[in-house]
């Protein structure tokens, strides 16, 4: 059976090797190392599209993020399993129709362990081996109170054992500059990461952040609790600001407000006319993911991981403005 996939043209059904190619995936670690000899790595973050109209525009981003060989891609999972099996179907897509090396988020808010554990087979089943295992936030109010599942997990190092217990999958976790919300202090909070890369974690992500002395206290911290674990990669995660709009959106993602330097610059690039000076701001956003990323390089981080919300061009003129090698104009705002 053939289908309309949103790039234009059709493709056959997902063939039924697709557990060799699972075989044959390289782990993210792995690709970090394979990319790092022409300097830091860069990987991007995707979201699953609502529509057709929303697909095609992931898959434009997808096609100029391809040229610019990132070491890993990774698609995020909705609230409470909200996008699951979209984000299934357009993460094994990412395996077999191009280059890129998909990362699949997996969230255990809302799921039965039974369910999680189907979830898993279906990644496998669709080529994927890399997973980043998250607890999730609650569908509606990513800020509010969190509830287990009667029949799930309490926590993501619960999760990541799952996972292991499983097969032959690469696991990444999530981690937190600030600390996560709903930790009373920042050694509580490493508690938990430490705990999750024992379990059997590779890596990390951070949430986003907008000051780099963060990033670099969690390393610091992570490193002081267990030397051994703080050894493993804690990737910086990245979003050029290109509206005030976008300044809204990153504070629901991360769940803390923006420095204040950083919103000074922003404010005054806005403007004091009623509508903000969209172009000036998105500029100085650039500017701003620009100089984080400098700093994040000579700092050391084993890679630059940027979210997208399925676009290319924002970060791409980053990209070029650090120097690395852009084939082709990005297409998409």
């Amino acid at each position: 059976m053939d289908f309309d996939n949103g790039r234009g043209r059709s493709t056959p059904d997902r063939p039924a090797s697709a557990r060799q190619i699972v075989s044959r995936t390289p782990s993210v670690v792995q690709s970090l190392r394979t990319h790092s000899g022409s300097g830091v790595p860069f990987s991007v973050e995707f979201n699953p599209p609502r529509d057709a109209a929303g697909e095609a525009r992931l898959w434009r981003a997808v096609r100029q993020f391809e040229r610019m060989h990132p070491a890993f891609v990774s698609m995020t999972y909705g609230a409470g399993g909200s996008t699951s099996d979209r984000t299934v179907r357009i993460t094994g897509e990412l395996a077999t129709e191009t280059t890129l090396l998909p990362v699949a988020h997996l969230t255990a808010v809302g799921h039965s362990i039974a369910e999680l554990r189907s979830l898993v087979g279906s990644y496998a089943d669709s080529g994927i081996r890399n997973l980043l295992v998250l607890r999730g936030d609650p569908p509606g109010d990513p800020l509010g109170e969190w509830h287990k599942h009667p029949s799930g997990v309490e926590y993501a190092e619960e999760l990541v054992r799952i996972v292991r217990d499983l097969g032959d999958f690469h696991v990444g976790v999530a981690s937190f500059p600030q600390g996560h919300h709903r930790s009373p202090d920042l050694d509580h909070d490493t508690l938990h990461l430490a705990a999750k890369l024992r379990a059997g974690a590779e890596y990390s992500i951070t949430q986003m952040f907008f000051d780099v002395e963060h990033y670099l206290r969690l390393r610091d911290r992570v490193v002081a609790m267990d030397p051994i674990e703080g050894a493993k990669p804690i990737i910086p995660e990245l979003m050029p600001i290109t509206s005030l709009r976008t300044v809204q959106r990153a504070e629901e993602l991360c769940g803390r407000t923006l420095p204040k330097s950083v919103m000074t610059r922003l404010e005054k690039a806005a403007g004091t006319a009623p509508e903000e000076d969209r172009a000036a701001v998105r500029a100085e956003g650039i500017q701003i993911a620009t100089e984080m990323a400098q700093r994040l390089i000579d700092e050391g981080a084993p890679c630059l991981h940027f979210i997208t919300l399925n676009f290319a061009k924002a970060t791409s003129e980053v990209l070029t403005n650090l120097g690395y090698g852009v084939t082709a104009a990005p297409i998409s705002a």
